[in-house]
């Protein structure tokens, strides 16, 4: 119901209002349109999307988060769901084309109920017993705990996530790299990241019952992905990308050509890093300061001071022993002079970001001034990082400063190449969805099967607790249940098969698992689609396997966003002021806005 008359709408000031079963029709035919949008994208043989702005750039993917983050969307409604992908993406880093595709399907699912006359609140209800409910039979049943991860599941997780994406032709060489990189950064946890780690497995915020209990247990690690970079180059096979363990890449290049390539630690003692956010060039007066000179010869002083200065300060940095110089500004002939006197490797217009991870990779910091608490200028030892050897390598078109044996924190680097820039970008958002699948799966030692396995058995699950339930409410978890069947559907009709027959097969053999009394049988609730074939197979054994963690958030959330939007029931869309105090219906007295309007004009006089 719409009514733009702001004396129907009961509205101080002039607005539009939709309620009832009007909004929740407007709330989910976005949904859907936007669930539309990424629903090819799912699976393996996912297709992929070209977007392409406002001024001509491109982009092609099939990452659901990067689609949707591209789109303008204007519905409120819809935009709950781009949010929801962005949560994905940044909580567990894989899964956003999925968590959309089950939020738009219980969205559906439940508007159907709405308009068979059950209550929202019900719904709502049932909802969040089908998801405790859910989320109890994966941990009880579907995971299987891994103690000590080998790298064969950690190559099977990281070739599940990136089997959609560009790089899926050559997944068994990312996935080495992907598993490589993460462990290259292993870190000791503190107490906080194990109650972390703890508390979002089980579900419950109980983090000071864990944390008291984390000293005797078994040393858990972290694996921060800020310590991995990745570095894109242009030319050669995507094959011939490499990473550096240990190391660390940097886009910049000696800023002379008479400075040395490359410098090694000599006698034990580390090759040196200065990392500077300033300015290394001939010292000029600051804006605004004047020099009133009655004797001509001064002129020649004041310059010479001007460059005694910056020599001073070059001075201060070499005799802090650093051996390589990095600076996020500009550096001019005068200093260069003396960096290439001394056999310094010197780079200028350094990615401040960049530098700030090296930083952390070498234990050092970035310089931002040399001024100290007293006034004077002075380059404190501390702040120098230290590394093996630094060298300058041809990459490409251009050249790279690689840094090998980074003495600070864990911290390596992924040179990534390509055939052109778009290549490479989607290179970098697969891999980086692979990177978070690893580090999650490691962090938390757990895994369920993929290809829609652990979505069918779910479905049956939530079928047979339905049937114990003697409210409305079993109506609600058994299209909950239904709901969960989209992503076997999804994937089977991407794949050009048959997904009602399919989808029928996959509940009959899980059905069949779950009903048995025979042991034999318990296997049964690891069978997935296998996609290449059209079959259905153990997918734990054929390794399509994913963090558990990923399920349960990507379920969670996509229950959330259903309810969130589930539950609205009133929509107030206000106008614009400026333009409603000129219109038509300011002036026509009696109406609300017309007395605002002698209001404002009594006060402003």
């Amino acid at each position: 119901m719409s009514a733009p008359n702001p004396a129907s709408t009961g509205l101080f000031i002039n607005g539009q209002r939709e309620t009832g079963q009007d909004v929740r029709i407007g709330n989910v035919t976005a949904a859907l349109a936007v669930a539309n949008i990424v629903k090819t994208s799912l699976g393996p043989v996912g297709l992929d999307k070209m977007l392409v702005d406002d001024i001509g750039d491109v982009l092609i993917t099939n990452d659901g988060a990067t689609i949707l983050k591209s789109l303008e969307v204007e519905h409120p409604a819809a935009r709950v769901l781009v949010d929801l992908a962005n949560l994905q993406d940044q909580e567990v880093g894989d899964g956003t084309t999925s968590v959309v595709i089950i939020a738009s399907e219980l969205l559906r699912r439940g508007n159907d109920l709405v308009k068979n006359g059950i209550h929202p609140t019900t719904i709502i209800s049932g909802y969040r017993s089908a998801l405790k409910a859910a989320v109890s039979y994966i941990k009880k049943e579907m995971v299987v705990h891994v103690s000590e991860l080998g790298d064969e599941h950690l190559i099977n997780a990281a070739k599940t996530s990136m089997s959609s994406k560009i790089i899926g032709k050559e997944m068994d060489f990312f996935s080495k790299l992907a598993v490589d990189a993460v462990k290259s950064v292993k870190m000791n946890a503190t107490l906080a990241d194990v109650a972390g780690y703890e508390a979002m497995g089980s579900g419950r915020g109980d983090v000071a019952a864990v944390t008291e209990a984390a000293p005797g247990k078994k040393q858990r690690y972290k694996y921060p992905l800020s310590a991995i970079h990745i570095l894109k180059a242009h030319g050669k096979s995507s094959t011939e990308s490499h990473l550096i363990g240990g190391g660390f890449a940097i886009n910049a290049m000696r800023a002379a050509q008479g400075m040395p390539t490359f410098v090694e630690s000599t006698d034990g003692n580390p090759v040196k890093i200065a990392m500077l956010d300033m300015n290394l060039q001939r010292h000029r007066m600051g804006m605004g300061v004047q020099v009133i000179v009655k004797d001509p010869a001064e002129i020649e002083n004041i310059k010479k001071r001007e460059m005694d200065i910056t020599k001073e300060r070059i001075r201060k940095i070499i005799d802090a022993g650093a051996r390589v110089v990095l600076t996020t500004k500009g550096v001019d002939d005068l200093c260069m002079k003396y960096f290439v006197e001394a056999g310094i490797i010197c780079a200028r217009r350094c990615n401040r970001e960049d530098l700030k991870r090296l930083a952390k990779a070498t234990g050092g910091r970035v310089v931002t001034t040399m001024a100290d608490m007293e006034g004077n200028e002075t380059f404190d030892v501390d702040c120098l990082g230290a590394s093996d050897s630094v060298r300058e390598v041809r990459i490409g078109d251009g050249e790279m400063l690689y840094v090998y044996g980074c003495k600070g924190h864990g911290a390596s680097t992924i040179v990534l190449r390509g055939a052109n820039e778009y290549m490479l970008d989607e290179m970098d958002r697969a891999l980086h969805d692979s990177l978070c699948v690893v580090k999650r799966m490691l962090e938390s030692n757990t895994l369920v099967p993929g290809g829609g396995a652990a979505e069918a058995a779910l479905s049956v699950a939530l079928d047979d607790y339905a049937n114990t339930i003697e409210s409305r409410e079993q109506m609600v978890i058994s299209e909950y249940a239904d709901a969960l069947l989209v992503i076997p559907k999804t994937l089977a009709v991407n794949a050009a098969k048959d997904a009602s027959e399919l989808v029928a097969k996959l509940r009959s053999v899980h059905a069949k698992g779950q009903h048995s009394e025979d042991a034999s049988d318990d296997a049964l609730k690891f069978m997935g689609l296998d996609l290449v074939d059209g079959t259905i197979r153990d997918n734990l054994a054929a390794g399509v396997v994913e963090p558990a963690i990923s399920k349960i958030k990507s379920l969670r959330f996509a229950t959330e966003a259903a309810i969130t939007i589930l539950r609205i029931d009133d929509r107030i869309t206000l106008n614009d002021m400026k333009g409603l105090l000129s219109s038509d219906v300011a002036t026509k007295p009696g109406t609300d806005i017309y007395i605002y309007h002698m209001l404002e004009k009594k006060l402003s006089s």
